[in-house]
Order: C-alpha cells, then structure tokens, then sequence
C-alpha cells in the first residue's frame, strides 16, 4: 500500500473510549470519515447514542456501547459485543479520562492540602481506564497479531501545569506505559501490533471549562497565558487531533511504535522569547 491509500482505514474496526466527550468524539467522526467502523464507547446512553446517528448521518458506520473503562469485567462484556456485530477489533483509542475537582490544587489553597482520595481516582480514571481497555481489546489484536492503539496523553506530561497534579501524574504515567506495552507487543508479535500516543495541547472541553472560562464566557487569566505561549496563537480546535489519530492507527505509521506527538500548536517548544 502506498501513496494516499496508506492512510484509509477501510474495513477497519477501531473502539474509542470516552466518545461520547468533545475531542474523542471527533476523533470517532474523523475515523468513520476515514472508512472505519467505529465502536463508540462511553458510560452515557443519550450521547453515545447521538454520536452514532451523527456518523451514520454522514455515510459511516458506528455501534454503541456502554461501559466503564475503570471496569474490566464491563469491558469484556463490550468486548463480546463489538465481537458480535463486528468481528474483529482493530485498533483501539484509549480516550477516556478527564481530571478530579478534588485532584485539583487552586491557587488559593494550601498545597499540602491535596485530596489523596481525589488524586487517586484521577490515576486510575487515566492511567487504568488506559490499561485495562488495552488489556481487553489488546487481546483480539494479539490472536490475529495484528493492530494499532493510540493512547491520549497531555501537554502535562511534557511540561508539567499547575494545578493539576493528579492529571499530570496520571498521564505521565500513561506515556511510560506507552513506551513500556510498545517495547513488549513490538518484540511478543513482529512489529504487527503498535502502540503510540497523541498529547494533545490546550483545547476548551467540558471538563476544563470552568478553568478556562470565566462565567461570561470569556478567556480567564489561565487561557490567556496558554494563549499567549502558543506560537499559533490561540487554542487547539476539536478537529486538530484527527490527523495525526488517523496517521498512527493507519499502515502510514507502520514502522512507528513507542511514540507521544504533541499536538499543541508549538507550546513545548516555545520558551517564551
């Protein structure tokens, strides 16, 4: 396959977690663009429901599913699912994830006041909602030897942001099971089964949007540093994430494993002069 055609991801099956969200959502929309059947995968009914409609809306293929990441016995049973109406799995979107109000520490609050508890959840939302899924649908992957996963990671990971130590740990975490997993599925299956992750820079989702916004609806004084250190300019937009997704579940990438791309307009690298 080369050319164009090394980027279609035609008859493919690929599962994302946390589609029913803002950014995985549209990485779900992209990859059905892309020829996918997309399993979209979520704990909310309504949304994932919707999500579907909308790719089968624009000519793509999608089925629902329900599940929590942090569950494995859940994630079997969405696993015997997608088996049912699909066949196979090829390729896998760990997205879900998301930080911890509690995990959280404001600028106005004693640091050595942190929420154990709170930070703990935000670990295992992040980093076990990204292993046990791979665990679970790594496995069909490895019978066939064949597949791809794609991980989220964060901006945090490389540089860490105040406030949200919980997520930083977290995704810290989850490049060093990226590279780890990589290494292991690289040497066990031929080089057939790749794992590599997106860190995404700042974008405005549900999730950090009263960090973000002020309730007017304006930047606050957070998104306006981001802003101001980003090269570009400005924010990342919900569509940005979707190519260099599909590059890495793709056979363009056949030959990449153990890797995190930033997606971030430049922020990492600018130093501010």
């Amino acid at each position: 396959m080369t050319g164009l055609e090394q980027f279609s991801l035609n008859s493919k099956v690929i599962v994302v977690t946390g589609a029913t969200g803002i950014l995985c959502g549209a990485m779900a929309m992209d990859i059905a663009a892309a020829g996918a059947k997309v399993v979209v995968l979520g704990r909310n009914k309504e949304k994932a429901e919707e999500r579907v409609e909308a790719i089968r809306a624009a000519g793509g293929e999608a089925l629902a599913v329900l599940g929590d990441v942090q569950q494995e016995n859940q994630m079997q049973e969405a696993k015997e699912q997608i088996l049912q109406a699909f066949g196979t799995i090829d390729g896998l979107v760990n997205g879900a994830g998301g930080n911890m109000p509690g995990a959280t520490v404001l600028p106005t609050q004693d640091v050595f006041d942190l929420s154990i508890e709170d930070t703990r959840k935000a670990v295992d939302l992040n980093l076990f909602g990204t292993v046990i899924p791979t665990k679970v649908f790594g496995r069909v992957m490895a019978e066939k030897g064949k597949g791809a996963i794609v991980n989220i990671s964060s901006l945090t990971a490389q540089r860490p942001l105040t406030r949200v130590l919980g997520y930083t740990m977290a995704k810290k975490a989850v490049e060093a099971y990226t590279q780890w997993m990589a290494v292991e599925l690289g040497l066990r299956y031929n080089g057939q089964i790749r794992v590599n992750a997106i860190a995404p820079g700042v974008f405005l989702t549900e999730q950090n949007k009263a960090l973000m916004q002020n309730e007017d609806g304006s930047f606050s004084d957070r998104a306006k540093k981001f802003i101001e250190l980003t090269p570009f300019g400005r924010l990342g937009e919900s569509n940005e994430l979707s190519g260099t997704l599909i590059y890495l579940l793709s056979d363009a990438s056949k030959f990449v494993t153990g890797e995190t791309i930033l997606v971030d307009g430049g922020f990492n690298a600018y130093s501010g002069v």
